[in-house]
């Protein structure tokens, strides 16, 4: 159990941390070497959030068994390949823009099969070993993958370039990546669940309907996933940009991804004093202060802007599948697919008008302003569900006393 435990926590260091999000802080030497100016940069992002949503969907087809293990290992070799490869000379970024968006696509769907192909087969085994408690681990490695990357630009970029950082990172995924690809597997199924296992789910699915509540979660998901992105693609390139902060930019994502390393934990915990709804309100509101901090031009600010920013995102993820599962009368197949695909298209759309507007304005102020919006709309839209999920509960309870008696 704790070596597959550990194998999907890598399995997600690569694909989030590195595959997705090396991208961060690498961005600012590619742009200076290359001439790739925001609105490019913001395109690549797009491309490969939109691998991530296509992937995501094509994930969720993948039947149990034999299939799904060997997605998942298809899935890490490609994300290394693409992570490499982005390293490839190719000229300016005019002639490497083709290559560049063809690699960032692919990085996008291996990230996603990686993502949901490996957490459902490592909760499947928890579950299924009696583990469940260990579960909330998993997502450290979202969190270690970016600190580990971010550590990594910190200390060799200016002696490797930005290609050196590509190729040098692709070779530690290619080792790393045994250990997922070794101990990730599909666990057997119980007899009953080949078939009457989906079926169950799809029942229960039907049973709990698509509500109020766990619409205006799906809306709220959404927004998250346009408004973070903003933060997640330019954090670093944004304290660059401003002599006041120029010198914590690469540590800032490192810090970034230490505060995601136990953000699933810290806000499973919230919840548990509260409940999933406030968890998410209040990691959402955290959240766009983050966001709005590096503006003040403070390097200290800036420091604990990434430490927030990255305590956030990652818990939001673990209790917005966690509520959703909740919501759904346990249809957390169904759920969790929806949710990322809604969390998807928001990261696709985010992105682009953000490096259209920075490089328009040459200013990031507009975007920050705008993303950090998103997100507290995102918190309206929760207290609203939280509202309405109350008054349904409370109803259901009245209906039920006289049956009691």
């Amino acid at each position: 159990m704790v070596r597959v435990l550990v194998g999907g926590l890598i399995g997600l260091a690569i694909a989030m941390g590195v595959a997705r999000f090396a991208f961060t802080p690498i961005l600012p030497a590619m742009q200076e070497a290359t001439g790739l100016r925001a609105d490019g940069a913001g395109l690549l992002a797009s491309l490969n959030y939109l691998g991530y949503f296509i992937g995501a969907l094509g994930a969720g087809l993948v039947p149990h068994g034999a299939t799904r293990t060997a997605m998942y290992r298809l899935s890490l070799l490609v994300s290394v390949v693409t992570t490499a490869a982005m390293g490839l000379e190719l000229g300016d970024a005019g002639q490497a823009m083709p290559v560049w968006l063809v690699l960032r696509f692919l990085s996008g769907v291996s990230s996603a099969g990686i993502f949901i192909l490996g957490i459902a087969m490592v909760l499947d085994t928890l579950t299924r070993r009696g583990g469940e408690r260990f579960a909330g681990w998993l997502y450290t490695g979202v969190g270690l993958g970016i600190a580990s990357s971010g550590l990594f630009v910190a200390l060799f970029g200016d002696r490797l370039g930005w290609a050196g950082d590509w190729l040098a990172l692709g070779a530690v995924c290619a080792v790393l990546g045994l250990m997922p690809g070794l101990w990730v597997r599909d666990p057997p199924q119980p007899p009953h669940s080949a078939t009457a296992g989906a079926a169950g789910d799809a029942g229960t699915a039907r049973r709990g309907g698509l509500s109020a509540p766990l619409l205006l979660l799906t809306l709220a998901y959404f927004l998250e996933g346009g408004g973070y992105i903003v933060s997640a693609t330019f954090l670093v390139s944004i304290l660059k940009t401003d002599p006041g902060t120029a010198a914590v930019g690469e540590a800032a994502w490192m810090v970034a991804g230490l505060g995601a390393m136990g953000a699933g934990v810290f806000w499973a915990a919230v919840a548990r004093r509260s409940n999933s709804w406030w968890s998410l309100i209040l990691a959402h509101l955290t959240q766009a202060v983050a966001i709005l901090l590096p503006m003040t031009g403070s390097p200290t600010v800036a420091v604990i802007s990434a430490l927030l920013f990255g305590g956030t995102f990652v818990g939001i993820v673990s209790q917005a599948f966690a509520l959703g599962r909740q919501l759904s009368a346990g249809a957390s197949a169904r759920v969790v697919g929806a949710l990322t695909a809604a969390y998807g298209l928001g990261q696709i759309i985010g992105p682009l008008p953000a490096g259209l507007v920075v490089t328009r304005t040459g200013s990031f102020n507009a975007v920050l302003l705008g993303a950090a919006a998103v997100v507290v709309l995102g918190a309206l839209l929760l207290a609203l569900g939280m509202v309405i999920a109350g008054r349904q509960s409370s109803a259901g309870s009245a209906f039920a006393a006289p049956k009691a008696s």
